[in-house]
């Protein structure tokens, strides 16, 4: 999976909204959709704020590893 598709599964599976986890991680809207679209990657900041969030590590929100911790 990739990081997109990523964001995507965990934020539906928790039943968030992307203003909803805007303002929980204080990221702007149009950056997460454009996360979500694949058209823009985070910086490593925004990056860990979103794996913070959601209880994964950052290699888990990459793609890189199966295990989320």
């Amino acid at each position: 999976m990739t990081f997109p598709d990523r964001l995507h599964h965990l934020r539906t599976a928790q039943k968030i909204t992307i203003p909803q986890l805007s303002i929980k991680v204080g990221i702007h809207e149009n950056t997460l959709r454009l996360y979500e679209r694949g058209k823009a990657d985070p910086r490593s900041f925004m990056l860990c704020c979103l794996a913070d969030y959601f209880h994964v590590t950052t290699d888990y929100l990459l793609g890189r590893s199966d295990r989320r911790e």
